[in-house]
């Protein structure tokens, strides 16, 4: 006869695991010796080994007892049951781990691949990362709402960010990131735009390159916000803008300068 941590031994579990399924109803508990411990034959090994098995195998504990008592039949149906359980999770582990690669993967978990591209062609022009950072955030929201359109839109993003005078502006947009909202410097940056805005007035005004794109309206104030709660010199440089004849900012707009 047998102590439980014999019996425990012998079946490979743990003490607590037997007195767990003691618990359950899954495998009886012995009466008390004279001594007051309860001793366990060779039938307890073999229904703990059985339960040990099953519980391993993934079978809910709740279903244990059904397949120690059922018949060969019975037994069989179950375990097709548990086995397509089994395989449903496995299934679903296997979508979480996906997600978790994506997670892994930054900007890739919410932005498509011409996305990436561009923002990696932003990292190999010396953008700093902050900068980076803003614009990942404001094209997870465009490409939230018109997904089919971001491969032009990134096409015409990347043929700008190609030109000269353009990317010596984004450049100068970067560094007035980390200006004070009245810095000086100010006045002369809303000039540069102006003066691009002017020589280019097709690439910049709403009737221009962007019309062709399905901006609505509460996604240009989301991307406005983007653009205003993480610039400090925003609201600042968009005054500037108006006074001069611009308005806007993800969709600019021309208007009459203030008399």
């Amino acid at each position: 006869m047998l102590t439980i941590s014999q019996l425990a031994a012998y079946a490979g579990v743990t003490i607590r695991a037997v007195r767990h399924y003691h618990a359950k109803g899954l495998l009886p508990e012995p009466e008390r010796d004279r001594s007051g411990y309860r001793r366990y034959d060779a039938a307890a090994v073999v229904e703990l080994i059985r339960i040990r098995t099953l519980a391993e195998a993934g079978v809910p504990l709740s279903r244990v007892q059904d397949l120690l008592t059922a018949d060969e039949e019975d037994f069989a149906v179950a375990i097709d049951e548990i086995d397509r359980r089994l395989r449903a999770e496995i299934r679903e582990r296997q979508r979480h781990r996906e997600r978790v690669a994506q997670l892994a993967a930054g900007d890739r978990l919410a932005l498509p691949p011409e996305a990436i591209d561009y923002l990696d062609r932003l990292r190999k022009l010396d953008i700093p990362e902050q900068a980076i950072e803003m614009e990942r955030d404001a094209w997870i929201l465009v490409a939230a709402q018109i997904p089919d359109q971001m491969p032009a839109l990134m096409a015409l993003k990347r043929s700008q960010i190609e030109d000269p005078a353009v990317m010596r502006m984004y450049v100068d947009l970067v560094q007035a990131t980390d200006w004070a909202p009245d810095d000086p410097r100010l006045p002369a940056l809303a000039d540069r735009l102006v003066a691009m805005f002017e020589q280019d007035t097709e690439r910049w005004e709403d009737d221009g390159q962007l019309a062709e794109f399905a901006l609505g309206d509460d996604l240009v104030t989301l991307l406005d916000e983007v653009f205003l709660t993480t610039v400090p010199t925003a609201r600042t440089l968009l005054r500037l803008l108006e006074n001069r004849g611009w308005k806007g900012w993800t969709q600019l707009e021309r208007i009459d300068p203030p008399k």
